[in-house]
C-alpha cells in the first residue's frame, strides 16, 4: 500500500465489510453485533470484518466493549444478538475453537518452563511429549526469540520474555485468528516497541490473521492495516481509519502521524 502521508478515513458501514467479495467469507465477521449484562448494553448493532491475513487493531475509552467483543469472539460470551463467526461459523457453533487469544498479563504457570506452558495452548487431542507437538513447541520458541530459554521458567524471565511465551502459546493452537488484548500496556516503553516489532515478524512469518485491542493510539496506527474506533456507552463503531504507510514502517512516518490524529479526532481527545 503506498505511504501518501495521509490515513484514509471511511464510513463504517462500508469500512467493516472487509472483502468486496460476497462469496467470501471473512476470517472473522461480526454482524449486528449486541451485548447485554441485564439493562445494560455493552456493544450495540457492531458491525466488523477481518479478512485473511489482515492486522486489524480495535481502540477506544474504557467502557467502550472492547474487551467484551474480544469475550464473544473466543466464545466466552455465548448469549448476544447478531453473529459473530470465525471462517463463516458462529462462534457458537464451534467458530471460537479456530481463536488464538493473547492477553494483557501472561498468565504463565510458575510451576512450568517456557516449552510445558507454551504446549498449554496445543489442542486437546495432541499429546504435549508426542515428537510432532514438541517439534511445534521449539518451532515457535524459535519464532519469538526465546532460543536458550525452553526450560527457563516464568521467574526467570523478563516482562517482554513472559509476553513471547504467551504469544507462542496463543500461536500454539495454529488459530485461524489470533486476538490480542492490550498485550504490552504492562511494559516499559523501549520493551513495548520490541515487542511490537517481535509481533509484526510472526504476523508477517504465520500469515495470521489478527486482531489487537488497545488504548494506545500510537501502536494502533504502527501495528494495523486499519484502526476501528469504539465509542460511546454503549459501544458502536465510531469510524475506520485505513493506515497508508508501507511495511516495514518507521515509527516518524507521515502517514502514521496522518492516522494518528484522525483516531484521536475520532475519540474526541
Amino acid at each position: 500500500m503506498p505511504s501518501t502521508g495521509e490515513a484514509s478515513k471511511r464510513d463504517p458501514a462500508e469500512a467493516t465489510l472487509g472483502s468486496e467479495d460476497p462469496a467470501a467469507d471473512p476470517a472473522l465477521a461480526v454482524r449486528g453485533l449486541t451485548k447485554r449484562y441485564g439493562d445494560t448494553v455493552a456493544l450495540d448493532e457492531v458491525d466488523l470484518a477481518i479478512d485473511g491475513g489482515e492486522f486489524v487493531a480495535v481502540v477506544g475509552p474504557s467502557g467502550c466493549g472492547k474487551s467484551t467483543l474480544l469475550r464473544v469472539l473466543t466464545g466466552l460470551e455465548e448469549r448476544f444478538e447478531g453473529r459473530a463467526a470465525v471462517d463463516g461459523v458462529d462462534v457458537r457453533d464451534g467458530g471460537s475453537d479456530a481463536v488464538g487469544m493473547v492477553f494483557q498479563e501472561p498468565r504463565l504457570l510458575a510451576w512450568a518452563d517456557v516449552r510445558e506452558n507454551i504446549a498449554v495452548g496445543l489442542p486437546a487431542d495432541v499429546d504435549p511429549d508426542d515428537p510432532a507437538a514438541r517439534d511445534r513447541v521449539d518451532g515457535l520458541i524459535e519464532t519469538v526469540g526465546l532460543d536458550g530459554f525452553a526450560e527457563s521458567r516464568p521467574g526467570e524471565l523478563s516482562g517482554g520474555m513472559a509476553q513471547r511465551v504467551s504469544l507462542a502459546r496463543g500461536l500454539a493452537y495454529e488459530p485461524e485468528v489470533l486476538l490480542l488484548d492490550e498485550p504490552f500496556s504492562a511494559l516499559d516503553q523501549l520493551t513495548k516497541y520490541e515487542q511490537q516489532d517481535n509481533l509484526l515478524d510472526v504476523w508477517r512469518e504465520r500469515g495470521a490473521t489478527v486482531a489487537l485491542v488497545t488504548h494506545d493510539v500510537e501502536e494502533a496506527a504502527y501495528l494495523a492495516d486499519r484502526v476501528v474506533v469504539l465509542g460511546g456507552q454503549p459501544g458502536t463503531v465510531e469510524t475506520v481509519v485505513d493506515v497508508e504507510a508501507d511495511r516495514p514502517r518507521e515509527r516518524t512516518d507521515e502517514a502514521l502521524l496522518a492516522a494518528r490524529r484522525e483516531i484521536t479526532d475520532a475519540l474526541g481527545v
